[in-house]
């Protein structure tokens, strides 16, 4: 017998028991028969909370906290005053190690509900790993290296609240790396701006701001796997400052590059992946990258690389209009939405020995797993890695092979 849904509306306070975290940052609590999202809570804290929003056809419940009534033991002191209103951090009121696990149950359950895995079969280690703190005594902080700031009609920049394009004053955020110099941006005026994106390279004390969206007009230089990177501002680059060392290391252990052999990198970014495997192997690397700066930034990485070449168009068209390619291995690192059927079916036409791929959205992976089990590739291998620590952002890298 099943519960009768409630006429529990916005702004109605209830008390629950808080259940398993969901992918997105918060978790999942039930009251007479309707499904309520909480965030800043802990799986089974006894809290109080009022609700916030309705879903889609009513489907569930959004709810603040207010008050926590039975604690978790994994519950802390947030680091940041400004916790709970600023939307950017998910998890300061949770212990770092326990972040880390809530994370590796999110990978699990987006895999096996989107992408029907049976872990029987998957060399994972079932963990979200760390990668080394900027500061130890700082755990899980001033990490950022890059920071957007929302300005609002007064001139005055600041972060966003969750859900809302309130922009909420601040001097400091924990997470963002100290070259950001916060406190600087956050009392500077900002007239007839709507936003301002800072970013440092900790690698040579360099700092980019940029007035507006980035476009390219600067460059910051970075260093990661025994090689000097270009980064144009508008391109991509990983926030954490250990995060290309980790990835890369991953990606390649999971490849096993063999001399000579031809690897294909779709979303090439500005030609990490590719800069490291040319390196290695001597072989022919292909960058795909439909972004012009970040392709225009890999020209000049590559620069070293006689067989590599850059494709500045979209991986949609490359993938189509080079069918007839024939590469032993593809990494492809898709932006949140995945890569999609549209590229799955074609790279799987191509039968590389293996595909790795670099995921920042564990229920976009999910949905690709699928794709390429329905082409015929299984996975095999995954790590997931902790590079956004304090939020619910998680990234993963996985190994297909062909059935």
């Amino acid at each position: 017998m099943t519960d009768e849904p409630t006429t529990l509306q916005v702004g109605d306070v209830v008390t629950v028991t808080i259940g398993p975290v969901a992918h997105g940052g918060h978790c999942v609590a039930r009251h007479e028969g309707r499904v309520l999202f909480v965030r800043h809570v802990l799986t089974d804290e006894r809290v109080q909370v009022r609700v916030t929003e309705e879903g889609p056809k009513g489907r569930y419940l959004r709810a603040e906290v207010v008050e926590i009534v039975e604690p978790s033991p994994f519950r802390v002191n947030p680091p940041c005053r400004f916790a709970g209103s600023c939307g950017g951090c998910d998890f300061q009121h949770v212990t770092v190690g326990e972040q880390r696990r809530l994370k590796a149950q999110v990978v699990r359950e987006q895999l096996t509900r989107l992408g029907k895995v049976d872990w029987s079969d998957i060399d994972w280690s079932g963990e979200v790993e760390a990668v080394p703190d900027v500061d130890p005594e700082l755990a899980g902080l001033r990490w950022r290296t890059r920071v957007r700031f929302a300005v609002d009609a007064a001139g005055r920049a600041g972060l966003v609240r969750h859900r809302s394009h309130e922009v909420i004053a601040i001097d400091d955020c924990v997470i963002a790396h100290s070259l950001v110099d916060v406190e600087e941006i956050t009392t500077t005026q900002w007239p007839g701006v709507q936003e301002v994106s800072v970013t440092v390279s900790p690698d040579t004390d360099e700092r980019s701001v940029q007035v507006g969206p980035a476009r390219g007009r600067e460059s910051l230089q970075r260093k990661a796997a025994g090689r000097s990177w270009q980064v144009s501002s508008g391109g991509f680059w990983q926030v954490h400052p250990q995060a290309a060392d980790a990835l890369v290391a991953a990606v390649m252990d999971l490849a096993q590059p063999q001399d000579g052999e031809h690897l294909v990198d779709l979303y090439g970014g500005v030609g990490l992946f590719a800069g490291v495997w040319g390196s290695r192997t001597g072989g022919r690397v292909d960058v795909v990258e439909g972004h012009r700066t970040a392709a225009s930034d890999a020209e000049v990485n590559l620069a070293d690389l006689p067989l590599a070449r850059v494709h500045p168009m979209a991986v949609e068209r490359f993938v189509v209009d080079q069918a007839a390619l024939r590469p032993d291995v593809v990494v492809l690192d898709p932006p949140r939405v995945g890569a999609k059927r549209a590229v799955v079916a074609p790279v799987a036409a191509w039968r590389p020995r293996a595909v790795v791929y670099v995921a920042c959205d564990p229920a976009a992976l999910g949905r690709d797993v699928a794709y390429f089990a329905e082409f015929g590739y299984r996975l095999v291998a995954l790590r997931a890695f902790d590079l956004f620590p304090m939020t619910h952002h998680v990234e993963s890298v996985a190994l297909f092979v062909l059935s």
